[in-house]
């Protein structure tokens, strides 16, 4: 995955899981299982790119974020978390990365 960026890997895991309906995601020759979260309904998948591990989870829409408002409202949102952090959230397709601790 050394040759996809960053934002292009997680558009496309957005893609598989939330547009699709993939049950596992393909990057770069490999799988991952995509896991439904038993208490909240919510799709899940954890994959690695340049050797750090992102966790992708599926946006809440019974919380009081503008995310969740977007999901309520009908918008597939995703969010990606990296060591524990918040690090993007890709939103009806558009990206929006957290903060400056993007590489």
């Amino acid at each position: 995955m050394k040759n996809v960026s960053l934002d292009e890997t997680l558009i496309a895991v957005w893609k598989q899981v939330l547009v699709e309906g993939a049950s596992s995601v393909k990057l770069g020759g490999a799988s991952y299982p995509v896991i439904l979260l038993k208490k909240k309904r919510l799709r899940e998948v954890t994959f690695p790119h340049d050797g750090e591990t992102i966790v992708a989870i599926e946006q809440n829409p019974n919380t009081k974020s503008r995310w969740a408002q977007m999901a309520r409202s009908g918008k597939k949102v995703m969010q990606f978390i990296q060591g524990g952090r918040y690090l993007a959230v890709v939103a009806d397709g558009k990206l929006i990365t957290y903060g400056s601790g993007k590489k």
